[in-house]
């Protein structure tokens, strides 16, 4: 066990599911509001691929495999530091997997048909 690293893994953990979210909100907003960076294609490209990441693991029935490195890193008890316990009661939910696949696969829908609503473009073209 390394407490250590399993807390840096919850943090690389929250920090995919905060680009994952806030691609979600700031995908929409951003073609309302004319914001030329949310059609970038690079970075539309790993929004989506992190959602199918997500969305596959749940349909093969897997948690996240950052979860599984934090739970083997840490040990997943009691003695996890409070401000651990606090982000994890936030991230892991008591559902059953089931509900967290449909969720998923709906938000990786969303994800797909926001690809053909906002469409990304690459670099423009050099004359």
């Amino acid at each position: 066990m390394n407490p250590i690293l399993g807390q840096a893994v919850l943090a690389a953990h929250l920090g995919v599911i905060a680009f994952n979210l806030f691609g979600l909100v700031a995908i929409p907003l951003g073609a309302a509001l004319g914001w030329a960076w949310v059609r970038a294609r690079g970075w539309r490209g790993l929004h989506l691929a992190s959602l199918a990441v997500v969305a596959a693991q749940a349909l093969l029935g897997r948690a996240c495999f950052l979860t599984i490195w934090q739970d083997s890193l840490t040990g997943g008890d009691q003695a996890d530091p409070l401000i651990m316990r606090w982000v994890n009661s936030v991230i892991y939910w008591p559902l059953p997997i089931w509900a967290f696949t449909a969720a998923y696969l709906a938000v990786f829908a969303y994800v797909l048909a926001l690809w053909w609503w906002v469409r990304p473009v690459g670099r423009p073209r050099q004359a």
